[in-house]
């Protein structure tokens, strides 16, 4: 089974600079994307034919935004959308969970608040977030078969993860040690595994994000910031991992590249 997350930086916009292109030849099984920015109803065209689509789009016009879209012929079984714990509208659209009975899966497209290290309310609005993630992680851990959260974290977990860690370390949100310190909590004590990390643990990057300014593309100076979060036995089964990087600046369909995993039934 073919799994692929990418933060589209808002699918209609992605689906004009060539989105459908990847798709097709991506020939994904299931695709999480994140950053959707659109209505719910005016998804699934932009996805395409091949694919049964679920989404939660954000209450605040514009923002955030998850989907979930299972190839035609998976059966799609409970659909969760949302966290115990949102209580400002920029939570939501940022976390959506949906059952495949076929390969006894839980999926869940996860995207998770940005912050702004200068910003008081900004990060306790992440923080706040990363909490109700830690405890519905918990919760999933008792529930049968397999597992899968994927998606846009906004946090890297050190300096394999991020091309200039040293001036951004504990400076800029996404690099900050108590952000860092859940992650480490996910894929440690927790007992899920960072899938990426696992399969490829001696690599700087391969990045996933980078920034519009400048030349951080052309020069490869990005962040690891999207993940494949499996229980072991999920993990234990991923055969390997690619990163979807576009051949130039010009040719990103986003600032985000795909992260595609493969797993073995």
């Amino acid at each position: 089974m073919r799994i692929a997350t990418c933060n589209v930086n808002g699918i209609r916009a992605a689906a004009r600079k060539g989105m459908g292109d990847w798709i097709a030849a991506a020939d994904a099984d299931v695709l999480l994307f994140q950053e959707v920015r659109a209505p719910d109803d005016l998804v699934p065209p932009l996805v395409g034919d091949a694919y049964e689509t679920v989404s939660h789009a954000c209450a605040i016009k514009g923002r955030a935004g998850v989907l979930v879209a299972v190839r035609k012929g998976l059966e799609i079984g409970g659909v969760r959308a949302g966290l115990a714990g949102d209580s400002h509208p920029a939570d939501t659209g940022r976390w959506l969970e949906v059952d495949l009975p076929g390969p006894g899966l839980t999926v869940v497209s996860a995207y998770l608040h940005s912050g702004d290290a200068s910003d008081r309310e900004k990060m306790a609005l992440k923080y706040a977030h990363l909490e109700s993630v830690t405890a519905r992680l918990a919760e999933l851990s008792e529930a049968p078969g397999s597992l899968l959260v994927a998606g846009d974290f906004n946090v890297v977990r050190g300096p394999a993860d991020i091309a200039n860690w040293k001036p951004n370390h504990n400076r800029t949100s996404g690099v900050l040690d108590p952000e860092i310190a859940y992650l480490d909590r996910w894929f440690g004590p927790d007992g899920y595994v960072d899938v990426q990390r696992a399969l490829d643990p001696d690599s700087q990057g391969p990045y996933t994000w980078w920034s519009q300014r400048g030349q951080a593309f052309a020069r490869d100076v990005g962040w690891r910031i999207d993940y494949h979060l499996a229980d072991p036995g999920l993990a234990g089964r991923a055969a390997g991992y690619r990163i979807d990087r576009a051949d130039s600046y010009e040719t990103r369909f986003s600032d985000h590249a795909p992260l595609v995993v493969d797993y073995d039934a």
